[in-house]
């Protein structure tokens, strides 16, 4: 297996943990004042979310948009299986010693189904947009100014995101309609402020990788100026 093979499981796995952990933990919410600026009252769910717009960037820069959307359907395929996974662990009836007893696991578990098709739906809108938003900013600035296609991307996506898992969460009962409009300002206001953060590690990751395992399209640096060399007009083998 190659050093591109392996990264490419790593980041997948990355993505699959962030994603299954953010319907796992996402009934606990906490406070957060940055600078004294702002107060932030959001789910802990959200913490390992913008992690997951991160790596998709990151695949969609060095794999291209195909391996990308690969690891958005088997994130799907993952949190739909815990999502079954806890269902039958929420069914099954408690031993006489258990240290955790039925309720207070169907406390903490029990709205784990629709909290994942809620996370679900809004997640593939996400993630397509932001996969296909990132490639469109890609080909407009013929692959320059990763800033802009790294915040671009993430700042539409994340904005769907947010409101369309608030709104099924909503319908659903999990959370209350008063709360929508507070919670909606501040899942995307940290999300963006995230996204802005991230940016560094973004370029990092591509200035630090594609050298060495190459970009979309497998070629390295060293590869582009090979091919250059050798198709470079006026040049001719040895023996011609």
């Amino acid at each position: 297996m190659t050093l591109r093979d392996r990264l490419f499981l790593i980041l997948a796995g990355i993505f699959i943990a962030a994603l299954v952990s953010c319907n796992l933990i996402f009934q606990k919410f906490f406070t957060w004042t940055p600078f004294d600026l702002y107060t932030f009252e959001i789910s802990v769910g959200i913490l390992p979310y913008p992690i997951t717009f991160l790596v998709t960037d990151i695949i969609s820069e060095l794999y291209g948009k195909r391996k990308a959307d690969q690891v958005v359907i088997s994130g799907l395929v993952a949190s739909v299986f815990v999502s079954l996974l806890v269902l039958v662990a929420d069914a099954v009836p408690q031993t006489g010693w258990s240290p955790i007893g039925d309720e207070t696991f169907s406390k903490v578990f029990g709205l784990n189904a629709p909290a994942v098709f809620a996370s679900m739906v809004a997640y593939l809108s996400a993630q397509f947009i932001d996969i296909r938003i990132f490639h469109f900013w890609k080909k407009l600035t013929k692959g320059k100014h990763l800033w802009l296609r790294n915040n671009g991307s993430t700042i539409v996506s994340q904005l769907v995101d947010t409101g369309a898992v608030l709104l099924l969460l909503c319908s659903f009962g999990v959370i209350e309609w008063e709360r929508f409009g507070g919670l909606l300002l501040n899942g995307f206001l940290f999300k963006v402020l995230v996204a802005f953060f991230d940016t560094p590690l973004f370029y990092a990751a591509v200035w630090y990788l594609k050298p060495r395992i190459g970009d979309e399209n497998g070629a390295t640096d060293a590869t582009v100026g090979s091919t250059d060399k050798q198709e470079a007009p006026g040049e001719s083998s040895p023996g011609e």
